[in-house]
């Protein structure tokens, strides 16, 4: 019979052991039921049957059978912890506590101490097994093999030892082993271990896939871009192992209190059992000894320190299955606390994704003339907004290009056919004193001018749009608690108010460089607020750093912004920022209402059983009773629905 207690109030412990590993084997089922058996029918014959036979030897040697099965492995742990030099802990509060009740010829109550104990155990440990589900099944989406194209033939290797560049084929069913660049011309994956997204996703050539997202249709062909400890799934696995094992300030709490609260019972049921000789001149050590192994069993700890990892275990996994990851228990209770969100513009608010808004050309010129001298130019340069006019149109071939020079921070010459073409900012246009018409001033978007042989030949307008949900989030974080909305961009600031403008955030700042961020970010930190930052780049990893929480963007972040922040939204939604508040203010509330549901129930049965009006039964009853309630009433976080 496997036995695995609550066993947070051990002194000399290991981290790891804190955890309720219960596992509910067919021994422990067959133990309780024997015992239970045994037990019944002893009342039965106690109480209502009265047989000659079952009295003195005879039914102590009866009872003693029927509390063994359950007692053994209790009275192990006792002397296991006692060997760590551990002596205050439940198995011995409750080896104690029956044992006396032994030596006061109180048999039944000591075989059903002991049993509903082992019973209460059971269902707890339960409880935590189904608590811990959604982290295990995370977890379960290890790749345990590659198939890779070396030698001109398909192998089957360890995904740890796929190598970047290498040919990958992933069949219909199996898990895509690394990061990797899409060849087959479409695929639809399923990336709900990854993503917490139910519906499937469709992949074009090119595009990037995740590792752990599993192959629905035919047989598919990618390009590794990462080894395998680089790439998502595996970052992810580690982020959630970590978190499993990062406690929150509550629960670090209970636990210290646990260590402190189990000796003191121990002193205050001898002070039970030893201070009335002084004042009661008819002192009878029976009354009073039985007294204290009531305020012993009533006193266990188990349900504090049971119910509360449990609560923190059933948020972190209903946080995962949103494709929410949270490196720590403790960010549960750091969610419920924020009140200011800053937030980053490109790829946190907007796609991050630039597309051609408008083309300008003056009469003379066409508009298929200046895109492709533009394209021409900008196939030498590798900006995003370069790329968003290489999409323009894959038909033509390229011009080709001499004599190309970058001038930094400002643009492209080069030149085509003879002409001299350029292509650039404002900047690039004064540099070379080309003139530009009036109306250019007004322009918010990020803008390209075209010049030809030293004359303004038009310009292309660049834009970034708006994530689907942003503004929809920005509501639910307001329902969430968030009072104040904050955005930092390093684009233009006049692109930067306009976003803003339409997503009604009143404060916004643009023209930043990273420090100009982490400048902003520290003075709204120093006026007492609690600040949560939402980044996805490389520049954001400072401010994600130093922000009270750092949100990272998990499919378009960069890895830096992902290893810095403290929370990674898997599917780049901002509205999932107010699921994982909802989730944490849930978690919450129910570990307080069971810290004060546990002192409560506590507080009034230990006195009590102090003053000598409760007995041993209901002395467990009330130990295992609360802790039963305060178990369910975490696993209800199991069973909510969080949008």
């Amino acid at each position: 019979m496997s036995q695995s207690h609550c066993s947070c109030c051990h002194e000399n412990e290991p981290e790891h052991t804190h955890e309720h590993q219960h596992s509910g084997g067919i021994k422990e089922y067959l133990s309780i039921i024997f015992s239970f058996v045994l037990l019944m029918t002893g009342l039965l014959f106690d109480y209502i049957i009265k047989p000659d036979f079952f009295d003195g030897t005879f039914r102590l040697i009866y009872y003693v059978i029927a509390y063994i099965p359950v007692a053994f492995p209790v009275i192990k742990e006792s002397f296991n912890e006692l060997k760590k030099g551990s002596f205050f802990n439940e198995f011995s509060l409750m080896t104690i506590a029956t044992l006396g009740a032994f030596f006061l010829k109180e048999y039944p109550e000591a075989v059903g101490v002991m049993l509903f104990y082992t019973v209460g155990e059971l269902f707890q440990g339960m409880a935590v097994k189904k608590a811990k589900k959604n982290i295990k099944d995370l977890l379960s989406v290890r790749v345990d093999k590659a198939t890779v194209l070396r030698d001109n033939q398909w192998k089957n290797i360890n995904p740890k030892e796929v190598k970047i560049g290498e040919t990958l084929q992933v069949k219909v069913g199996e898990k895509i082993p690394v990061d990797g660049e899409l060849l087959s011309d479409i695929a639809r994956l399923n990336t709900s271990a990854i993503t917490g997204e139910s519906k499937p996703m469709s992949v074009k050539k090119g595009e990037k896939v995740l590792s752990g997202s599993i192959n629905l249709e035919k047989v598919i062909e990618l390009k590794a871009t990462s080894v395998y400890e680089n790439s998502s799934l595996s970052r992810i696995l580690k982020m959630v192992e970590e978190a499993s094992h990062r406690k929150a300030k509550t629960e670090l709490l209970i636990r210290r209190l646990a260590k402190v609260y189990t000796p003191i019972v121990f002193g205050l049921a001898v002070a039970i059992c030893v201070i009335p000789l002084i004042f009661d001149a008819n002192y009878d050590f029976y009354k009073w000894f039985y007294r204290a192994l009531v305020f012993l069993v009533i006193s266990c700890p188990c349900a504090l320190v049971i119910s509360i990892p449990l609560g923190y275990f059933g948020g972190l996994g209903a946080s995962s299955r949103k494709g929410i990851l949270l490196k720590g228990a403790m960010f549960l209770d750091q969610l419920t606390q924020i009140d200011t969100l800053v937030m980053d513009k490109t790829g946190t608010l907007t796609k991050g994704v630039f597309k051609i808004k408008e083309i300008n050309s003056l009469s003379i010129f066409t508009e298929s003339e200046i895109m492709t001298y533009l394209m021409a130019l900008e196939s030498k340069s590798t900006h995003p907004i370069a790329k968003a006019i290489m999409e323009y149109s894959q038909e033509n071939e390229l011009l080709h290009v001499d004599n190309v020079e970058e001038i930094s921070g400002k643009g492209l010459k080069g030149e085509i056919n003879g002409k001299r073409i350029y292509a650039g900012s404002q900047k690039l246009f004064t540099h070379f004193n080309i003139a530009l018409p009036e109306n250019v001033n007004n322009i918010v978007e990020s803008v390209v001018f075209i010049g030809i042989d030293e004359q303004y030949a038009g310009y292309v307008t660049i834009a970034d749009e708006i994530k689907s949900d942003a503004k929809e989030s920005l509501e639910k974080l307001r329902h969430a608690g968030i009072k104040d909305f904050i955005m930092l961009s390093g684009d233009k600031n006049s692109i930067t108010q306009k976003v803003a403008h339409e997503l009604g955030i009143k404060k916004a700042i643009g023209n930043l460089l990273p420090e100009d961020k982490l400048n902003e970010v520290e003075k709204i930190q120093k006026n007492n607020t609690k600040v949560a930052f939402m980044g996805d780049g490389i520049n954001d990893a400072p401010v994600l750093a130093t922000a009270h929480i750092g949100i990272a963007m998990g499919a378009m972040g960069s890895d830096v912004a992902i290893e810095t922040a403290d929370i990674v939204i898997q599917t780049d939604e901002p509205s999932k920022l107010a699921t994982a508040i909802n989730i944490a203010k849930a978690t919450q509330r129910i570990i307080w209402q069971n810290i004060f549901l546990a002192l409560g129930i506590k507080a009034l049965i230990l006195t009590m059983g102090a003053l000598g009006y409760a007995n041993l039964w209901e002395a467990v009853f009330a130990d295992v009773g609360v802790a039963l309630l305060a178990v369910l009433n975490a696993v209800r976080l199991q069973r909510m629905e969080f949008n």
